[in-house]
């Protein structure tokens, strides 16, 4: 398994390069991107928080001061935008009321510990949680999302039935806890997906890992 993951990295690399992801242009702009990203493209996330901040309300003290409602018509382009307003809202209350919006000295827990708390908000999974660990806080915790899910399944190197935290273990486990490597090899596997494994007529033919595992 660990060469098969270095394996993948290393040709995913050579073939797309460099993704610089996350783009934001601070630690609580991944945050808020985070949480809006659920079961939505990122095209339209970027729209909601373009609105966010064309009303200058990107920023902690003033989006938890807004209302609900207020909140939640800024951010229409990312879908289920009440749900995601109650969310957002959610992890304000903890970031504001915990760490008075303060994301250094939030930054200061260890990683398990800051993962609890996160997952203990109402509406943050562990997708969300492990986003906003190494995107926003530089956490060494490898995410996992339904594009890594499938590439790894489509591989065979995980059955269907393969459950976040066993899935994330083999990473965990055959990789360096490096931040940057998981950054970067989180965002070639959501390249790859994009571009050639879709989750319908996958371009098998022109997959850069085709007869890798074969």
């Amino acid at each position: 398994m660990k060469k098969a993951l270095h394996s993948i990295y290393n040709k995913l690399y050579s073939y797309f390069g460099a993704q610089y992801w996350w783009p934001a242009d601070s630690p609580f702009e991944v945050i808020i991107g985070a949480i809006l990203t659920q079961n939505t493209n990122w095209l339209n996330v970027e729209k909601a928080i373009n609105n966010l901040k064309k009303q200058h309300l990107l920023n902690p003290d003033k989006l938890y001061r807004i209302s609900l409602k207020r909140l939640a018509s800024l951010i229409v382009p990312a879908g289920y935008y009440n749900i995601k307003a109650k969310r957002l809202k959610n992890f304000l209350g903890l970031f504001m009321h915990t760490y008075h919006g303060n994301l250094k000295q939030m930054s200061l827990l260890d990683t398990q510990s800051l993962r609890c708390q996160l997952l203990s908000v109402n509406g943050i999974g562990q997708e969300t949680a492990d986003s906003i660990l190494l995107y926003a806080f530089k956490k060494p915790i490898f995410v996992i999302d339904a594009y890594t899910r499938r590439i790894l399944i489509r591989h065979r190197l995980i059955k269907e039935e393969s459950g976040y935290a066993e899935i994330q273990n083999l990473f965990m486990q055959n990789l360096k806890a490096d931040v940057r490597l998981f950054n970067e090899y989180h965002a070639l596997l959501v390249r790859l997906a994009k571009e050639a494994c879709l989750k319908n007529k996958p371009k098998c033919g022109s997959c850069p890992l085709k007869g890798e595992f074969n």
